[in-house]
Protein backbone atom coordinates (compact mmCIF):
# COMPACT_ATOMS: atom_id res chain seq x y z
CA UNK A 1 0.00 0.00 0.00
CA UNK A 2 2.33 2.28 0.68
CA UNK A 3 4.25 1.72 -2.68
CA UNK A 4 1.09 2.74 -4.13
CA UNK A 5 0.67 5.88 -2.32
CA UNK A 6 4.31 6.63 -2.88
CA UNK A 7 3.79 6.54 -6.51
CA UNK A 8 0.50 8.37 -5.90
CA UNK A 9 2.47 10.96 -3.89
CA UNK A 10 5.32 11.11 -7.38
CA UNK A 11 2.75 11.87 -10.09
CA UNK A 12 0.77 14.23 -7.82
CA UNK A 13 3.85 16.21 -7.27
CA UNK A 14 4.43 16.32 -10.97
CA UNK A 15 0.99 17.08 -11.45
CA UNK A 16 1.52 20.39 -9.69
CA UNK A 17 3.92 21.62 -11.77
CA UNK A 18 0.73 21.42 -14.18
CA UNK A 19 -1.58 23.86 -12.28
CA UNK A 20 -2.94 21.07 -9.29
CA UNK A 21 -3.71 22.46 -5.79
CA UNK A 22 -1.32 21.08 -3.27
CA UNK A 23 -1.63 21.37 0.38
CA UNK A 24 0.00 20.73 3.39
CA UNK A 25 -1.57 19.74 7.06
CA UNK A 26 1.50 19.82 9.31
CA UNK A 27 1.41 18.67 13.23
CA UNK A 28 3.51 16.72 15.61
CA UNK A 29 0.27 14.51 15.49
CA UNK A 30 1.32 13.29 19.33
CA UNK A 31 -0.80 10.98 18.41
CA UNK A 32 -3.28 11.82 15.37
CA UNK A 33 -6.84 12.17 17.23
CA UNK A 34 -10.56 12.05 15.23
CA UNK A 35 -10.15 15.88 15.20
CA UNK A 36 -7.19 15.40 13.02
CA UNK A 37 -8.55 12.59 10.78
CA UNK A 38 -11.44 14.98 9.89
CA UNK A 39 -9.59 18.09 8.97
CA UNK A 40 -7.59 15.62 6.78
CA UNK A 41 -10.80 14.23 5.42
CA UNK A 42 -12.50 17.36 4.47
CA UNK A 43 -8.91 18.79 3.29
CA UNK A 44 -8.75 16.37 1.21
CA UNK A 45 -11.78 17.49 -0.36
CA UNK A 46 -10.75 20.58 -1.39
CA UNK A 47 -7.35 20.01 -2.78
CA UNK A 48 -5.93 17.86 -5.60
CA UNK A 49 -2.91 16.45 -3.57
CA UNK A 50 -2.73 16.93 0.79
CA UNK A 51 0.61 15.74 2.05
CA UNK A 52 -0.03 15.40 5.95
CA UNK A 53 3.58 16.21 7.30
CA UNK A 54 4.84 14.69 10.88
CA UNK A 55 6.86 17.17 12.41
CA UNK A 56 10.02 16.80 14.01
CA UNK A 57 10.50 19.49 16.43
CA UNK A 58 13.73 19.36 18.49
CA UNK A 59 12.80 20.97 21.43
CA UNK A 60 9.84 19.39 21.89
CA UNK A 61 9.32 16.17 24.00
CA UNK A 62 7.41 13.78 22.02
CA UNK A 63 5.71 10.94 23.42
CA UNK A 64 6.12 8.89 19.98
CA UNK A 65 9.17 9.10 17.96
CA UNK A 66 8.14 10.08 14.38
CA UNK A 67 8.64 6.93 12.10
CA UNK A 68 5.95 5.56 14.77
CA UNK A 69 3.85 8.80 14.70
CA UNK A 70 3.98 8.70 11.30
CA UNK A 71 3.19 4.71 10.68
CA UNK A 72 0.34 5.89 12.50
CA UNK A 73 -0.69 8.78 10.54
CA UNK A 74 -0.61 6.39 7.43
CA UNK A 75 -3.42 3.97 8.37
CA UNK A 76 -5.55 6.58 9.50
CA UNK A 77 -5.59 8.00 6.67
CA UNK A 78 -4.53 4.75 4.31
CA UNK A 79 -8.25 4.92 2.83
CA UNK A 80 -8.13 8.35 1.10
CA UNK A 81 -6.14 8.14 -2.12
CA UNK A 82 -5.02 12.01 -2.61
CA UNK A 83 -2.97 12.34 0.81
CA UNK A 84 0.74 11.34 1.49
CA UNK A 85 2.40 11.07 5.03
CA UNK A 86 5.58 12.77 5.22
CA UNK A 87 8.44 13.13 8.22
CA UNK A 88 10.06 16.72 7.92
CA UNK A 89 12.08 18.35 10.38
CA UNK A 90 12.77 21.27 8.76
CA UNK A 91 10.47 24.77 8.36
CA UNK A 92 7.22 24.01 7.08
CA UNK A 93 7.60 26.10 4.36
CA UNK A 94 10.60 24.55 3.15
CA UNK A 95 8.90 21.29 2.81
CA UNK A 96 6.13 23.04 1.50
CA UNK A 97 8.63 24.45 -1.21
CA UNK A 98 10.28 20.83 -1.86
CA UNK A 99 6.29 19.66 -2.94
CA UNK A 100 5.50 22.80 -4.67
CA UNK A 101 2.16 23.52 -2.12
CA UNK A 102 0.58 26.63 -2.23
CA UNK A 103 -1.69 25.96 0.61
CA UNK A 104 -1.30 25.30 4.32
CA UNK A 105 -4.03 23.54 6.68
CA UNK A 106 -4.75 24.50 10.09
CA UNK A 107 -7.25 23.54 12.13
CA UNK A 108 -9.05 26.04 14.36
CA UNK A 109 -10.72 25.02 17.86
CA UNK A 110 -11.31 28.41 19.32
CA UNK A 111 -10.56 32.07 19.23
CA UNK A 112 -6.65 31.92 21.16
CA UNK A 113 -5.71 29.14 18.26
CA UNK A 114 -7.21 31.64 15.58
CA UNK A 115 -5.10 34.61 17.19
CA UNK A 116 -1.59 32.19 17.25
CA UNK A 117 -2.44 30.65 13.94
CA UNK A 118 -2.59 34.45 12.03
CA UNK A 119 0.48 35.38 13.51
CA UNK A 120 2.37 31.80 11.97
CA UNK A 121 0.21 32.28 8.58
CA UNK A 122 1.61 36.06 8.28
CA UNK A 123 5.37 34.90 9.16
CA UNK A 124 5.06 31.86 6.73
CA UNK A 125 4.15 34.27 4.16
CA UNK A 126 7.03 36.13 4.77
CA UNK A 127 9.17 33.03 5.00
CA UNK A 128 8.18 31.45 1.98
CA UNK A 129 8.68 34.38 -0.04
CA UNK A 130 8.19 34.30 -4.49
CA UNK A 131 5.20 32.78 -4.98
CA UNK A 132 2.48 33.59 -2.08
CA UNK A 133 1.30 30.67 -0.25
CA UNK A 134 -2.16 30.74 1.33
CA UNK A 135 -3.62 29.31 4.96
CA UNK A 136 -6.60 27.73 4.48
CA UNK A 137 -8.20 27.98 8.41
CA UNK A 138 -11.02 24.69 8.71
CA UNK A 139 -13.10 25.10 12.31
CA UNK A 140 -13.07 22.15 14.06
CA UNK A 141 -16.16 19.96 14.09
CA UNK A 142 -17.92 20.40 17.22
CA UNK A 143 -18.12 16.78 18.27
CA UNK A 144 -14.04 17.48 18.26
CA UNK A 145 -13.51 20.65 19.65
CA UNK A 146 -12.21 19.15 23.16
CA UNK A 147 -10.19 16.51 21.33
CA UNK A 148 -6.79 16.52 21.88
CA UNK A 149 -3.08 14.85 21.62
CA UNK A 150 -2.29 16.13 25.14
CA UNK A 151 -5.90 14.74 26.51
CA UNK A 152 -4.93 11.06 24.83
CA UNK A 153 -1.65 10.92 26.12
CA UNK A 154 -3.32 11.90 29.87
CA UNK A 155 -5.73 8.62 29.09
CA UNK A 156 -2.54 6.66 27.93
CA UNK A 157 -0.92 7.54 31.09
CA UNK A 158 -3.43 6.97 33.25
CA UNK A 159 -5.72 4.22 32.42
CA UNK A 160 -3.80 1.27 33.49
CA UNK A 161 -6.06 0.05 35.73
CA UNK A 162 -8.55 0.04 33.28
CA UNK A 163 -8.78 -3.38 31.37
CA UNK A 164 -7.29 -3.67 27.14
CA UNK A 165 -11.09 -3.78 25.81
CA UNK A 166 -11.85 -0.89 28.32
CA UNK A 167 -9.13 1.28 27.11
CA UNK A 168 -9.85 1.03 23.47
CA UNK A 169 -13.07 1.44 24.04
CA UNK A 170 -12.42 4.53 25.49
CA UNK A 171 -9.37 5.83 23.31
CA UNK A 172 -11.52 4.90 19.95
CA UNK A 173 -13.41 7.98 21.08
CA UNK A 174 -10.38 10.03 20.32
CA UNK A 175 -8.08 8.33 17.85
CA UNK A 176 -9.22 6.77 14.97
CA UNK A 177 -10.24 3.24 15.59
CA UNK A 178 -7.89 1.87 13.02
CA UNK A 179 -4.56 3.01 15.17
CA UNK A 180 -5.75 2.39 18.31
CA UNK A 181 -4.17 -1.19 19.00
CA UNK A 182 -1.33 0.39 17.13
CA UNK A 183 -1.10 3.29 19.44
CA UNK A 184 -1.29 1.17 22.54
CA UNK A 185 1.12 -1.51 21.64
CA UNK A 186 3.84 1.64 20.68
CA UNK A 187 3.04 2.82 24.30
CA UNK A 188 3.78 -0.34 25.90
CA UNK A 189 6.53 -0.77 24.23
CA UNK A 190 7.88 2.27 24.89
CA UNK A 191 6.59 2.82 28.28
CA UNK A 192 4.96 0.15 29.94
CA UNK A 193 6.60 -3.47 31.31
CA UNK A 194 5.58 -6.02 29.25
Amino acid sequence: MNTLKNAIAEKLLEGNRCGLRVAVFAGSFDPFTVGHLDLVKRAAMMFDSLFVVVAQNASKKNMFDAETRKAMVEEAVSGIPNVSVAVHDGLTVDFMKSVDARYLVRGIRNASDLDAEQAVAWNNKVIYGVGDIETVFLMSAQEHLAVSSSLVRELLKCGKEKSLAERKNLLSKFVPKNIVRMLLIAYRKTYETL
